[in-house]
């Protein structure tokens, strides 16, 4: 047993605990070193007169240095490894943090681009729409056409097209529904002159608001949308006030075109091109109505058929004179040379 104790190493403790073997047990160190390592990595460790290999954790082992591993070592591994997993927390909860107030800020800039469009630019735009729609074409109507397209020009560059573009459209089938309610009180001997009245209102207005409204077609409507300005109002006109009395106003036409004179020609040609404008293909409900105004309407001409156009055309000579439109002088006209 005394024995035993002279042969074991010495061991000295510094001020962090770490035990090591003293330099005169030179030969026992020898000895270990020879002796070959497990297949886990592990740390002689000296304690209480006694020697024990203890294995160590996974982790790799450092080259170049000592075989020891101490308490400061381990703990500085420690808490490099703490510290990358605090680092990246902390990195993930500031970009979350950071995403957050982002998204807010800019929820809160279009809500109050959206505001300042509905206080500021529609209520202007509103009125002189309103005003183009409704004023005399005849008349002098005081409207600041470079106002308009400065409101129209800031409302596109501020990402408000489509607000812009939707309340153009609400507002104009807005007054086309009042103009469809006024129509429906008019007797049926002057429904004619009032749907050409409101049509030609209404064109007039078109060829004022489709202008100042250019850089929303531009931008928006045709770049986007794949569409063009006038004919989206058109089409407007066409579905809240054409269609909807078209079974009324077709049958006045086709009387008023059997009875020469009864409505103005203009009037007639006002409104059966306007209608055919709207749709071609209302045409087919009186070809002989809409081929007096418009060509093309009839198949073409064949050979076969000069007789029956000669006809038609003495048959409508007659009407004419008949209603009081005399041919005139014919003694200017040269006489047919037979010879």
């Amino acid at each position: 047993m005394q024995s035993m104790e002279d042969d074991s190493p010495d061991v000295t403790d510094d001020h962090n605990h770490n035990y090591c073997v003293s330099s005169n047990q030179s030969s026992l160190t020898s000895q270990l070193s020879g002796v070959r390592a497990p297949h886990h990595p592990a740390t002689l460790i000296a304690s209480r007169g006694e020697l024990n290999f203890v294995r160590r954790s996974s982790r790799p082992r450092r080259t170049g240095g000592s075989e020891f591993m101490d308490s400061d070592s381990f703990s500085s591994e420690c808490s490099e490894e703490e510290e990358d997993t605090d680092c990246a927390t902390a990195t993930a909860a500031s970009a979350e943090g950071k995403s957050t107030p982002d998204l807010t800020s800019k929820f809160l800039l279009d809500a109050m681009a959206v505001e300042d469009y509905r206080n500021n630019h529609w209520p202007n735009l509103e009125k002189a729409i309103e005003r183009l729609l409704v004023h005399n074409p005849t008349d002098h109507i005081s409207v600041s056409y470079a106002q308009i397209y400065s409101y129209v020009y800031k409302c596109v560059c501020q990402q408000h097209s489509e607000l812009l573009y939707m309340d153009l459209k609400s507002k104009i089938v807005q007054h086309l529904q009042q103009v469809s309610s006024q129509l429906h009180a008019v007797p049926p001997e002057s429904f004619i002159e009032s749907f050409n009245t409101a049509l030609t209102k209404y064109i007039a207005s078109l060829q004022c608001i489709v202008p100042v409204f250019m850089y929303l077609n531009k931008f928006y409507i045709e770049s986007k949308l794949n569409r063009d300005l006038k004919q989206d109002l058109m089409d407007l006109f066409a579905d809240h006030v054409a269609e909807k009395h078209i079974n009324t106003l077709m049958p006045l036409l086709i009387k008023a075109h059997a009875m020469p004179f009864e409505v103005q020609p203009s009037t007639m040609a006002s409104v059966v091109i306007g209608l055919h404008s709207f749709r071609p293909e209302w045409a087919q409900l009186a070809p002989a109505l809409f081929s007096s105004f418009i060509p093309q309407i009839n198949p073409p001409a064949v050979e076969s058929l000069l007789s029956d156009y000669a006809a038609h055309d003495q048959k409508l000579q007659m009407e004419l004179s008949m209603n009081g439109f005399p041919r005139g002088d014919q003694s200017l006209k040269r006489a047919n040379d037979d010879s």
